[in-house]
C-alpha cells in the first residue's frame, strides 16, 4: 500500500506502507535485586509491538443528548452546540529486550464499572501510545447530528475506576468553583483478538496477562487554559498496591518490594493502574481511557494521516529481525494505518534506541494529531466524521464516568478549549536502577506542579501561594518518635560527606528526639533532604520531625521503601547543623524533556545505524 507524504522540499512523496508482523522479544523473568536491594519483580516483556482489544457485550445505550447538531468552528462553538472535540491519539509501543526508558471528570474510583458481558480474560502486554485523547476529541468533532447514539454507546467498554483501598482527595475548587481534571491514558498490548494478534505478532503471548506499557497522565487545568501530559516509563519501579477485581472479588495483594509499573493492569484491570499512579504521585485521578492496537490503526486511517518528521532516512529493523519495520524518507511524511502504528512503536532507530526516545516520538505524533484535527477537520464529510466516531468508541475502554457518548462529548468540549500552544508533553524524570528506572526528585517536582495545578509551560498568571497541608494525625511526643537517619549526600560528582548521619542524629537528640539513630548500613544518594514514612499513622510524626529541623512539609513523603520514619540527609545539607531549605520554584524540570503542542518543527533524530541511502 502506498501513502502520500511530503518531502523536505515540500513536494508530496509516495511512502511505501509495509506491513510488519511485529518484533518478537524474549520474556524477562524475575530481575535480580538492584543496588539498593529493590527487586524489579517479574516483568513479562513480549515483543515491541502489541496491544489488547477485548470484546464484550455492549453496555446499555443512552439516548442522544438534547440539542441540535450544529457544526460550529472548533474554537468558537457556543455552549449547547456540537463541537469539535480534542483529538485522542493512541500510541502503542510494547516491551523491548534492552533496558527501557520511556518513558477525565467523574466519580471517585470506588465504584465497580459494569464490564462488557463477562470481561474477556485479561491478556498480556500493554502497548505504548500517546493518543488515547484522540478518541475523545473525535467524538466532539463528529457532532450530535451524525452520531448513532445507541450504537455508539454499545461500542464503549467499561471498567471500574480505582481498584485500590486508598483514595486521594479531589483538589479544592478555585475561586470560580472550577477544578482540574486528571485522566490516565493507557495503551494495552494484549493480543486477545485476531486483529490485534495480526498487528502485534508474538503468538505465544496470545491470552496472557496484559501489561500497561503506555501510561500517560493528562492534566486539564481548572480554568481550562492549559493541558499537561506526563508519560511514565513502562519499566518504572513502583509498589503496586492491593487491588480487588470487582467482577469476581479476587484480591491482588500489594507487591513485595518494587515492580515494573506496567504489571499493574494485570492486577484486576485498568483501575489498578489508576490506584498505582495515585499512590506514587498523590494526584487525584478522575478518569481513565484505555485503547488497543486495532483502535490505533483504525483511528489513524479515519483521520486521513498525520504528519511526522525524521532527520534522515530510517528503517527500524535490526540484523536479527527486531524493530517495528518503519521505513520513511528524510523529511515530513503523512502516515496512517499500520505505518502510524509502526511509528508509535519504534524504538530501534530513534536517537539512542531507548524508550525515552520512543516516548518523544509518541509526543510528536500526538501533538501533530491535535493540530491536524483542529486545522483540517470540518463537517463537510458526514460519512468521514461518522466513521471517526464509530472507530473511536470501538477502541475505548473507560471508567463509568465516561461510559456514554454524551459524557465523552462533554469531556471533549472541555479538552478542546485548550490551544495547542498551551499543551505541554513531558516524560517523568527518572534514573536507572540496574536495568530499570525510578522517579527522581525532579519527578516529584513535576507531580507537585500538577497537584497544585501549575502550568508546565510557565505561562500561568501569578497565583497566591497555597498553604501546606498539615496532617490530621496527631504527632507523638518528640522523645517517643523513632527516627532513622541516613547519609544521602553522595552525588554523581562528589563522594558522600563523611559523618553526616551521625552529626544530624546528635542534633536530633539535642532537640529531644531521643530515639534517633544513625543508619550506616548502606550508601544513598538524594538531591534534597527528605523525611519518609511508610504509613498514614506515622504522617503526623514525620511532619513533626520535619518542622523541628526546618524541613518544608512538601519534603515529607509517604514511601514503601522505608519501614519507619527515615530522615535522608541530602546533598543540599552536606555541612552544618542548620538546614536551609532550597528556594521553592515552579519551573518544569529540564529533565522532563518538555515538548510544546504547537511545535510543528520537531523532527526525530535517526540513529546512523538505522538509516539508508
Amino acid at each position: 500500500m502506498t501513502q502520500s507524504g511530503v518531502r523536505e522540499d515540500g513536494k508530496r512523496q509516495s511512502v511505501r506502507h509495509e506491513s510488519d508482523p511485529g518484533e518478537k522479544e524474549p520474556t524477562t523473568g524475575s530481575q535480580s535485586p538492584d543496588g539498593d536491594g529493590t527487586s524489579a519483580g517479574d516483568a513479562k516483556t513480549p515483543d515491541d509491538e502489541g496491544q489488547s482489544a477485548g470484546s464484550a457485550s455492549p453496555p446499555e445505550a443512552d439516548g442522544p443528548p438534547a440539542g441540535s447538531a450544529s457544526t460550529p468552528d472548533a474554537d468558537s462553538t457556543p455552549a449547547g452546540d456540537s463541537k469539535t472535540p480534542p483529538d485522542p491519539d493512541g500510541l502503542p509501543a510494547g516491551h523491548d529486550d534492552a533496558p527501557a526508558r520511556d518513558g477525565a471528570a467523574g466519580g471517585d474510583g470506588g465504584e465497580s464499572g459494569r464490564r462488557r458481558g463477562g470481561r474477556a480474560p485479561r491478556r498480556r502486554r500493554v502497548l505504548k501510545w500517546s493518543a488515547l485523547v484522540l478518541a475523545v476529541l473525535i467524538l466532539g468533532t463528529a457532532g450530535a447530528g451524525y452520531l448513532y447514539y445507541r450504537q455508539l454507546n454499545g461500542n464503549i467498554k467499561k471498567d471500574a475506576l480505582n481498584l485500590g483501598d486508598s483514595k486521594v482527595a479531589a483538589p479544592t475548587p478555585n475561586a470560580a468553583g472550577q477544578t482540574p481534571l486528571n485522566i490516565l491514558l493507557i495503551g494495552s498490548d494484549a493480543r486477545d483478538s485476531k486483529e490485534n494478534q495480526k498487528l502485534g505478532g508474538a503468538r505465544e503471548t496470545f491470552g496472557a496477562t496484559p501489561l500497561a506499557d503506555v501510561q500517560m497522565l493528562l492534566h486539564l487545568s481548572a480554568d481550562r487554559t492549559n493541558m499537561s501530559v506526563i508519560s511514565m516509563p513502562r519499566d518504572t519501579l513502583v509498589q503496586i498496591p492491593k487491588c480487588t477485581d470487582p467482577d469476581d472479588g479476587k484480591v491482588y495483594r500489594a507487591t513485595q518490594g518494587r515492580t515494573m509499573t506496567n504489571q499493574s493492569l494485570g492486577h484486576g484491570g485498568p483501575g489498578c493502574a489508576v490506584a498505582t499512579w495515585q499512590e506514587l504521585t498523590g494526584i487525584h485521578i478522575d478518569h481513565f481511557i484505555m485503547v488497543d492496537f486495532a483502535g490505533v490503526v483504525s483511528m489513524a486511517d479515519a483521520v486521513g494521516g498525520v504528519p511526522v518528521c525524521v532527520d534522515a532516512n530510517i528503517h527500524s529493523r535490526t540484523s536479527d529481525g527486531k524493530g517495528s519495520g518503519l521505513r520513511l524518507e528524510k523529511g515530513t511524511s503523512y502516515i496512517q494505518g499500520e505505518q502510524a502504528l509502526q511509528w508509535l512503536r519504534t524504538r530501534y532507530g530513534f536517537e539512542d534506541g531507548s524508550d525515552l526516545a520512543r516516548a518523544k516520538a509518541q509526543h510528536m505524533y500526538m501533538n501533530a494529531m491535535v493540530r491536524q484535527l483542529r486545522d483540517n477537520m470540518t463537517l463537510s464529510s458526514p460519512n468521514k466524521l461518522r466513521r471517526l466516531a464509530e472507530e473511536a468508541t470501538r477502541a475505548m475502554t473507560v471508567d463509568p464516568g465516561l461510559d456514554t457518548v454524551k459524557k465523552l462529548y462533554d469531556l471533549s468540549d472541555e479538552l478542546r478549549k485548550v490551544e495547542p500552544k498551551r499543551i505541554t508533553m513531558t516524560t517523568m524524570p527518572n534514573r536507572y536502577v540496574g536495568a530499570r528506572v525510578e522517579p527522581t526528585e525532579d519527578a516529584e517536582q513535576l507531580f507537585r506542579l500538577v497537584r497544585e495545578d501549575i502550568a508546565l509551560d510557565g505561562k500561568d498568571k501569578a497565583k497566591k501561594p497555597t498553604a501546606e497541608q498539615v496532617s490530621a494525625d496527631p504527632a507523638a511526643p518528640d522523645d517517643e518518635i523513632p527516627v532513622q537517619v541516613r547519609n544521602g549526600t553522595r552525588t554523581d560528582t562528589l563522594a558522600a560527606a563523611r559523618g553526616r548521619a551521625s552529626t544530624v542524629t546528635g542534633l536530633l537528640k539535642e532537640e529531644g528526639f531521643a530515639q534517633a539513630v544513625a543508619d550506616t548500613t548502606g550508601s544513598w544518594s538524594e538531591d534534597r533532604t527528605v523525611v519518609r514514612y511508610p504509613s498514614a499513622d506515622l504522617e503526623g510524626d514525620a511532619q513533626r520531625l520535619a518542622k523541628a529541623l526546618g524541613i518544608p512539609p512538601s519534603s515529607v513523603k509517604r514511601s514503601t521503601d522505608v519501614s519507619g520514619i527515615t530522615l535522608m540527609v541530602g546533598a543540599d545539607w552536606r555541612e552544618g547543623t542548620a538546614y536551609k531549605a532550597p528556594e521553592k520554584n515552579d519551573r518544569t524540570p529540564k529533565s522532563a524533556e518538555a515538548l510544546n503542542g504547537a511545535d510543528d518543527q520537531a523532527c526525530m533524530h535517526v540513529s546512523p545505524a538505522f538509516t539508508w541511502d
